[in-house]
């Protein structure tokens, strides 16, 4: 007994390995420094630009957390430098797999150096107890069995996007391949979650993530086979946001799906609302210094923020209706605009920028944005997102209603999530286009009527979920108390 005692509290050694694109890396990083500040150590491994990229880790934790850089091998077609999705156009992604794929060995001589010293070293010098993986590395989990080293999956979209796709048994029952087969939810989700299934070009995005890419491996495929050979599966969701889909995965999987809570950048979004005073700005460069400046001087919760992530840029016919709109809507904006890969600028409609500053209620800015710190802002009262699942956990620390104009991945099923707990507005999209009018009248309707009132109230008590800190930290208790229960039974079997 007093053995198992010791071996629970001494501290973990994980090894943390994400997919390389920011949308997954920064949630895999919440998620290290959660286990560094429990006392555990983790080793995170991205490639070298990604890792220098990185925010910085929290300042307590940082002894606990060690950066382990795998550089890339070259791909024909792929970028010089290309390391991440945000350095790619979206058609380009399936070279980075190819590319991600050829670290199976460079990880595998890694791992082998991690195991050799097994006994003989204290927090990252022991043998690694865990892996936590992302879907892609299908290649990943033999590598660890040689080691005996178990893997977690662990996925950072909700738990609606982990249960619309289904293990590959489910999907094995009820083949699903077209388009049309996912505009509806499949017949593993229970039927008053019916809202949940994608729309449109949602659904063609999601059809090609069953179709094989440049890396001969589908996306599915790559979830499939990483979901079973991973004896534990974790998810981004909470049961006070994602309800009763918590406790469906693990019925639908066969095995442990644990929440992993909201990871939300509470430290980020301390620091954005202290930094909201003149005192806090001392060290923002000029242009963040102006954009903070234009921000001061408007009426709260008046503007609307406009940002679409860092995965994929907008269509240039997106960007000429979201211009349209913004103009018809009549409402204050600050839109963050990410410039296409290759170009110089995204191409506004003529006159537009200039209009907009001379009726001083509009402002463009491309390429990076603080967007904690413009959500922490007393001035943003909404936020117009494609409802990915990072950006809507840091604007709900901010209590703002949203409007949606979901893009790709999951982001649509997050949408009908949000629509359903009525905390914000879809833009209709018929899958070909929207128009300009469809995102002026959505968000008058949140930002102007007397509808927005309701959603912005349902905001803020989604507000007061993603503070409690108490809770979404028992998930995290919850979460390493399974990896040290599980480590009892692996860590008497040697490195090989």
């Amino acid at each position: 007994m007093a053995e198992t005692k010791k071996d629970e509290a001494s501290p973990l050694h994980v090894v943390v390995f994400p997919w390389l694109a920011f949308g997954h890396i920064i949630p895999f990083l919440e998620l290290s420094e959660q286990l560094a500040k429990r006392g555990h150590f983790v080793t995170f491994v991205s490639a070298p630009r990604n890792l220098a990229r990185l925010r910085p880790v929290v300042q307590e934790v940082r002894p606990r957390i060690r950066l382990a850089p795998l550089p890339l091998p070259r791909v024909e077609g792929l970028p010089a430098g290309a390391e991440s999705t945000a350095d790619v156009p979206p058609e380009k992604v399936e070279l980075l797999k190819v590319a991600f794929d050829g670290l199976a060995a460079p990880f595998a001589a890694f791992l082998a150096v991690a195991c050799a010293g097994v006994g003989t070293g204290e927090g990252h010098g022991r043998k690694p107890d865990w892996i936590v993986l992302d879907f892609a590395q299908h290649w990943l989990p033999p590598i660890a069995d040689e080691h005996r080293v178990p893997c977690a999956a662990f996925f950072i979209f909700t738990a609606a996007g982990v249960a619309f796709n289904g293990p590959k048994a489910l999907n094995d029952a009820h083949p699903r391949s077209a388009a049309a087969d996912f505009t509806v939810p499949p017949p593993w989700i229970p039927s008053p979650l019916s809202h949940l299934a994608y729309r449109g070009h949602e659904a063609e995005w999601i059809a090609g993530a069953w179709r094989p890419n440049a890396s001969g491996v589908s996306d599915i495929a790559r979830f499939w086979e990483t979901t079973e050979r991973c004896p534990l599966l974790v998810c981004r969701c909470s049961r006070e946001v994602d309800g009763p889909l918590c406790a469906l995965l693990g019925d639908l999987y066969g095995k442990p799906v644990l929440p992993s809570g909201l990871l939300a950048p509470h430290a980020a979004a301390t620091r954005a609302s202290s930094a909201a005073g003149a005192d806090g700005r001392n060290d923002d460069d000029e242009e963040t210094a102006g954009l903070m400046r234009w921000l001061d001087a408007q009426p709260g919760r008046s503007v609307l923020y406009v940002a679409f992530g860092s995965e994929a840029p907008l269509a240039p016919e997106h960007v000429r209706a979201l211009a349209l709109g913004l103009e018809l809507a009549g409402v204050r904006f600050l839109w963050a605009l990410r410039r296409p890969i290759g170009e110089q600028r995204p191409e506004l409609p003529d006159g537009f920028e200039a209009r907009a500053r001379a009726a001083g209620r509009g402002l463009v800015r491309v390429d990076w944005v603080p967007q904690v710190r413009v959500l922490a802002h007393a001035a943003v009262g909404a936020f117009l997102t494609h409802a990915g699942w990072s950006s809507l956990v840091e604007s709900f620390l901010f209590g703002h209603p949203l409007v949606m104009l979901p893009l790709f991945a999951d982001q649509g099923l997050t949408a009908r999530l949000m629509a359903a707990r009525r905390v914000g507005l879809e833009v209709p999209w018929d899958g070909r286009a929207f128009g300009g009018e469809d995102v002026a009248a959505t968000v008058r309707r949140v930002m102007v009527e007397e509808e927005g009132k309701a959603l912005a109230r349902n905001a803020r008590e989604m507000q007061g979920v993603f503070w409690d800190t108490a809770r979404q930290g028992r998930y995290i208790d919850e979460l390493v108390e399974h990896l040290q229960r599980r480590r009892r039974r692996e860590q008497d079997a040697p490195c090989t």
